[in-house]
């Protein structure tokens, strides 16, 4: 229970990811702490929360007009960093959990999944976008494929991705290659578009442009599967049912997906030679540099990806 007469304002930031992983803890807040008048303070601009049938009223972005003296003044602030969490860095939670920790102070325990409220709107564009990429694919099946993550960078014809859990680009082009023999239509996220015309494709690949994250949502809910890094589509297709492939490298999964929960497939690169990046805890480049190149993968391994999502392979 809440013992401190002052309710509380919780600040949230960081990626739409890392929000959309707070809000089972939230929730948990909103049922077990007697606060009843708990807002929510997201440092930026975020929908993700539009819908929620009790959190939605309580949610505000930092930009709102006289936020400080209307709703925080008179309450605690919590600031909640799951990455500074001791059962997080020791990969005993994951995201979610780190959050609920900090929040309700149960330790570790089962917490329901994320869920979306999406709009009749959303869903309809959703629907518009996804014949349109079919009309152009015409594929038996369809994929979301996601290879890179927030902190990707180009440069020139290559990619840069400092926190190391983008896929190398060379894996990505080679993956489409290997879905369109099996038929598979591929419906690339992006934030940008990506160069693939000279590629050979035996299909036409999708890059729906300026798509809000929502919407990407729905259009994951209505797919056949998702593929990609540690990113936010990921939590999007654990939290609308989606069957999916994470591709992990620097990060662990027992921190940053779901590997035991069903639909969940993870490929784990980083698995034997992995160091721990503590990151928004301290800044370390050794081992950045260390971690930098354990996103590549052989032939062999882009296989066993392709092999495990049609359902001919039993993950090792």
């Amino acid at each position: 229970m809440n013992t401190n007469n002052r309710s509380k304002a919780i600040f949230l930031n960081g990626g739409i990811g890392r929000i959309l992983c707070a809000i089972p803890a939230i929730e948990k807040y909103q049922q077990e702490s007697g606060d009843e008048d708990f807002i929510v303070v997201i440092e930026g601009k975020c929908n993700i929360l539009d819908g929620h049938p009790t959190l939605d009223s309580k949610v505000y972005d930092s930009m709102h007009k006289n936020l400080f003296h209307t709703h925080v003044k008179n309450r605690d602030i919590i600031s909640p960093e799951p990455y500074r969490v001791w059962e997080y860095f020791n990969q005993k939670c994951n995201l979610s959990q780190a959050f609920d920790i900090i929040l309700n102070d149960k330790g570790v325990r089962e917490l329901n999944k994320p869920k979306l409220y999406l709009s009749k709107e959303e869903k309809i564009s959703a629907d518009k976008i996804l014949q349109e990429c079919k009309d152009k694919i015409k594929a038996e099946k369809y994929v979301i494929f996601q290879p890179f993550g927030r902190a990707i960078q180009q440069i020139d014809q290559s990619f840069v991705d400092k926190s190391n859990r983008s896929l190398d680009f060379s894996n990505f082009k080679r993956l489409i290659h290997k879905f369109h023999k099996e038929k598979y239509g591929v419906i690339v996220m992006s934030d940008f578009g990506i160069e693939l015309k000279d590629e050979g494709y035996e299909m036409e690949v999708a890059q729906p442009e300026k798509i809000d994250l929502r919407i990407w949502a729905s259009l994951i809910e209505k797919v056949d599967h998702f593929i990609g890094c540690d990113s936010v589509g990921q939590h999007f297709a654990y939290a609308v049912g989606t069957p999916s492939t994470v591709i992990t490298g620097a990060t662990y999964p027992e921190n940053t997906t779901y590997p035991d929960k069903e639909g969940v497939n993870v490929v784990d690169l980083g698995q034997n030679d992995r160091h721990y990046d503590p990151i928004r805890i301290t800044f370390d480049e050794r081992i950045s540099r260390h971690n930098e190149n354990l996103m590549l993968m052989t032939p062999e391994i882009e296989d066993y990806v392709i092999d495990t999502i049609m359902g001919r392979q039993e993950d090792e």
